[in-house]
């Protein structure tokens, strides 16, 4: 079958890879549609966590051989730990995702354990099925930091991450809701969806920030933005550097919190919350245009903010 292989070291390329081995309690996922994660691109820039060779690709949705269409939870955990005992899956010790640790979604097919398939509603798009697990990050996020209805709120970064921030917010009553990003068609999508204020960085003071960057300088601006006793939420991984300012933390009394990921039940509400959402800042393209598209997202192009991949006519 046709996939989108990571190779080397910030090389992608296509190739024909043999047909997945379905192995007991794994169900085969013909791929619709498959999601570049920036996550990704700076692993395919610095391995590691991603080891080539590997076809990658965990936000996806596809159909199964019975022809029920579904999206996919790539997290797997043992089940079994304590950390699984307390709910805290997705931060599992043992955790394997799919496109990480195994063949992933960047190709015509892919197995997939049954456990892990989601059923998508009749009648939402393949657009918002492929998109589900990015929102499910922004959703987990936002229950991290406590659901805050009213909340001012500030989002650092306006990727596909930010921008599903953004809109978790508003969906779940954020009084205000600005966002921070460099790329100005990027800041005109945020202002389209709803943001308050959209410009290169924030100015306000806000009770809750999401850093959906992960720089050493985006984790200092978020803890500055914020007001005393406020919560930063960072889920961006661009940086091993904290780079914040201890003291203000101490002072200010203010919080941070690692966001991974999510569990099954905000997955469940991503894929609810995205059927009502504008998408129109997502863009489809062919399988056989994947390595072009990745390597010039790798390499600094802003747009598409996100791409999705399809190996097939829809």
């Amino acid at each position: 079958m046709k996939a989108l292989v990571f190779t080397a070291p910030g090389v992608v390329e296509p190739q024909e890879v043999p047909e997945p081995e379905v192995g007991p309690g794994e169900v085969l996922v013909h791929v619709v549609t498959s999601g570049i994660c920036g996550s990704e691109l700076h692993g395919v820039r610095t391995p590691g966590f991603r080891v080539p060779p590997l076809v990658m690709g965990h936000e996806f949705a596809g159909r199964t051989d019975d022809g029920r269409a579904v999206t996919v939870n790539p997290i797997l955990s043992c089940g079994a730990c304590d950390v699984c005992a307390r709910g805290l899956r997705n931060v599992c010790r043992d955790r394997r995702i799919i496109g990480v640790h195994r063949p992933g979604a960047f190709a015509e097919r892919v197995a997939v354990p049954a456990a892990a398939v989601v059923p998508v509603a009749d009648g939402l798009g393949w657009t918002a099925a492929g998109v589900t697990e990015p929102a499910a990050n922004a959703v987990h996020a936002w229950r991290l930091a406590g659901r805050p209805t009213g909340a001012r709120v500030g989002v650092i970064g306006a990727g596909a991450i930010g921008l599903t921030c953004l809109q978790v917010a508003l969906s779940g009553g954020a009084a205000s809701v600005e966002i921070a990003d460099r790329a100005p068609g990027r800041l005109e999508i945020a202002a389209r969806l709803g943001a308050s204020a959209a410009g290169p960085e924030l100015t306000g003071e806000y009770d809750v920030v999401f850093d959906a960057v992960g720089a050493a300088a985006t984790h200092e601006q978020s803890l500055a933005r914020l007001r005393p006793g406020g919560a930063a939420v960072w889920l961006g991984l661009a940086d091993h550097v904290a780079g914040f300012d201890a003291a203000d933390l101490v002072r200010g009394e203010k919080r941070v919190l690692g966001s991974f990921a999510y569990d099954e039940a905000d997955f469940a509400d991503a894929l609810t919350l995205v059927a009502g959402w504008d998408l129109s800042w997502v863009e489809t393209f062919p399988l056989a245009e994947g390595a072009a598209v990745f390597t010039a997202l790798m390499n600094g192009r802003a747009t598409p903010v996100k791409a999705l991949l399809t190996p097939e006519e829809r």
